[in-house]
């Protein structure tokens, strides 16, 4: 009686998050900086566009970040935090600088700058035998670095700080479908094959030995998560910017409510993440209007103070 209670519960809140990202998303389509929508040439490449970026940003990096807090087995993981959002974001700002702006080069760099910021922190996890705090600490200051390198490239390569100036904020006004289309597919897929694994996400989260002793290869399955969560920060940063704490703030709710299975939980975060995101870009084009806030500032002002709280908040357990 109690399971199908639990489960008729989270079916209601998966159900809320499909309308919720549903409401979101049309809002954004109507709504902006210039009032309600008139013109279909505004829709088709404006409105259409910068909802789909927010819905496909939110959703890859609330994944990421609920992929990421499991493997590391840490709640303040995210890509924001220790570095793979930065890792995206130095591969973007050298591949500007080298001249290449096309969507597909924009998203392989992001994701193979994402990829290495993943490969330095787990490495260092490794060889040190560092705990989940210490983890997230060595995240932090990888993360510093790698920002220090990109602001370095933009202040050595003039074109490149112009054409990643909003970039290093975070926010959709710049995006479009060249842009878009190929990290799109890049960030679905990467999804599409998280789905899958659910259950294997599931066994990481008991811990190593108990899904060692389960048949499962802990290492290669780690790495793989690793990877599609590069992916899906990669993918998102190439076209959002530098986003903080979505990754952070939503697995962090939802786990509090749906728990740490997977197969509520990611569902979850796609769903919630992408409405956020769309809700918090469609406040940043509506409060001053006519003027428009990119929604990395936003975001980074709810975001900060959240960070805080969890830390005071933060005890034995990193999971709970």
């Amino acid at each position: 009686m109690k399971n199908s209670k639990r489960s008729s519960r989270n079916k209601r809140i998966l159900a809320l998050g499909a309308l919720f990202l549903l409401l979101s998303a049309v809002l954004g389509l109507l709504f902006g900086s210039s009032g309600m929508l008139v013109s279909g040439t505004i829709f088709r490449y404006v409105r259409l566009p910068r909802t789909a970026a927010a819905v496909l940003a939110g959703a890859g990096l609330s994944v990421s970040g609920a992929v990421l807090q499991s493997v590391l087995g840490n709640r303040l993981a995210s890509p924001g935090i220790i570095g793979v959002n930065a890792g995206a974001g130095l591969g973007v700002t050298v591949c500007c600088a080298a001249g290449a702006l096309s969507g597909w080069m924009i998203s392989g760099a992001a994701f193979l700058g994402s990829l290495a910021a993943v490969g330095i922190i787990t490495l260092a996890a490794y060889r040190t035998q560092a705990s989940r705090s210490t983890v997230i600490l060595g995240g932090v200051a990888v993360n510093a670095v790698l920002n220090a390198f990109s602001e370095s490239v933009a202040v050595l390569f003039p074109d490149a700080a112009v054409l990643t100036a909003e970039f290093r904020v975070g926010g959709f006004s710049a995006v479009s479908h060249v842009r878009l289309i190929p990290a799109a597919v890049l960030l679905l897929a990467a999804l599409a094959i998280l789905m899958t694994l659910t259950n294997e996400l599931d066994l990481l989260t008991l811990g190593d030995e108990t899904a060692q002793g389960l048949g499962m290869s802990v290492r290669r399955t780690k790495t793989l998560f690793l990877l599609l969560a590069a992916l899906l920060a990669g993918a998102s940063v190439s076209f959002a910017g530098l986003l903080g704490f979505v990754g952070l703030i939503v697995p962090h709710f939802l786990r509090k409510i749906l728990g740490n299975a997977g197969r509520l939980l990611l569902p979850a975060c796609i769903l919630y993440g992408g409405g956020f995101v769309a809700l918090c870009d469609l406040l940043a084009r509506t409060l001053f209007s006519p003027y428009e806030l990119p929604v990395g500032i936003l975001m980074a002002v709810i975001g900060g103070p959240f960070f805080v709280l969890l830390l005071l908040k933060h005890n034995n357990d990193p999971m709970e």
